[in-house]
């Protein structure tokens, strides 16, 4: 699990990085004095100074930071740079600097949703008898080690071949073989590599439906395994439509976790948390490692994975960054929507003068009212995932 952390710690900090140096670069092209990129936050580690750019290292590795001059009217300047301060630039630079950050995660996401699609593949429907998963067996609200499968030596990628002298065609004859067969002793003969290999698991008795295997009151047997899925490779062209769709799965799922999941929020310290809800830093460090660690995973499904993960933060961070709050870049990109088109209703009214700026000290109690709820939110995201964390 330490890998997985780690592996995801230094993901997430590349990414921010390179979002940064989105900022940073474009700020460059545009004529805008960048006066310091620093990886990370806290006492300064090391730094060195390169032309008119200060470079430099922090002890807390956490992010990173790019200063631009002059990024609002209100901030205090070396005259000499006053022509090439972030506001004085014309609003096409200054849209293309605050939203350089985003469109990097972006980048980042749909280039590793492409090369996870060509490399790896993806689940593309569930194996007909091909064991995925291994799991302990629920018979209260929680369990741990190993269930009748994984104690009987039942492996991920076993093919079943028959469960008690019935020959198995299909994941779904399988699940209910096993449900009817109740609590006790039962041969399993499964493909290994190759080579028939007899279990005899000792299955346990749960409550679900018999049917359909959902939460019921029928008792019924339980295996502990999961299904395998057929991976589905893709070539450099047909890759870029699946890419598309998959990338816009997860906006719309953001969308429905920003809208629609509020309400799930008195539930971050219950058992009924939701698995596809809020989840901070921390939390996603800590899925991070449990997927990497995965024992019951092959190592290219432990990959695909983590890359997929990966993508997926790059993606949320990307869409929330737009939010159109301050001091986000959403809410740099909102007050100068807002300029630009106050000023184009006053030229459609005669008005041939300069375009008037945005009062930024009227806007600071509202920067600082969400700097404080993102933080109670971020807070509390944190808390539930270290009192009651998600795990994949």
């Amino acid at each position: 699990m330490a890998l997985g952390i780690v592996a995801f710690a230094v993901a997430l900090l590349v990414s921010v990085c390179l979002h940064e140096a989105g900022h940073f670069f474009t700020a460059r092209h545009y004529g805008m004095k960048a006066s310091r990129f620093f990886v990370g936050f806290g006492p300064t580690v090391w730094s060195r100074k390169r032309g008119e750019t200060e470079y430099g290292l922090k002890l807390v590795p956490a992010g990173g930071f790019v200063k631009i001059e002059g990024m609002t009217p209100l901030e205090e300047i070396d005259p000499n740079d006053v022509p090439r301060a972030f506001y004085n630039k014309p609003a096409r630079a200054r849209l293309v600097v605050m939203s350089a950050g985003s469109v990097v995660h972006f980048i980042i996401a749909i280039l590793l949703i492409y090369v996870v699609l060509l490399a790896l593949g993806a689940p593309a429907k569930v194996s007909e008898n091909k064991i995925g998963a291994t799991s302990c067996v629920s018979t209260s609200d929680q369990c741990s080690g190993d269930g009748p499968a994984a104690a009987a030596g039942m492996k991920v990628g076993d093919r079943v071949l028959s469960f008690d002298g019935v020959r198995v065609t299909s994941w779904k004859q399988f699940t209910q073989l096993v449900r009817d067969h109740g609590a006790g002793a039962a041969t399993v003969v499964v493909d290994r590599d190759g080579k028939q290999v007899t279990l005899r698991p000792d299955l346990v008795q749960v409550l679900r439906n018999r049917q359909t295997g959902a939460a019921g009151t029928d008792p019924v047997g339980a295996l502990g395994v999961k299904p395998g899925f057929d991976s589905e490779r893709y070539g450099p062209i047909a890759a870029i439509p699946r890419t598309g769709e998959v990338i816009w799965s997860g906006v719309t799922g953001m969308y429905d976790t920003l809208t629609h999941r509020l309400d799930e929020l008195g539930n971050l310290f219950s058992d009924n948390r939701d698995p596809a809800g809020f989840v901070s830093v921390v939390g996603a460090a800590r899925i991070g490692g449990d997927v990497v660690a995965a024992p019951d995973s092959s190592w290219p499904d432990r990959i695909r994975n983590f890359l997929v993960l990966v993508a997926a933060i790059n993606l949320a961070v990307g869409i929330f960054n737009l939010l159109p709050l301050l001091p986000l870049d959403g809410g740099h990109i909102a007050v100068l929507a807002f300029e630009q088109t106050r000023h184009g209703l006053r030229r459609l009214r005669g008005y041939r003068g300069p375009v008037q700026r945005v009062d930024f000290v009227k806007l600071l109690p509202a920067t600082y009212a969400t700097v404080v709820v993102l933080l109670g939110f971020s807070l509390l995201i944190l808390s539930a995932d270290i009192v009651n964390p998600i795990h994949p």
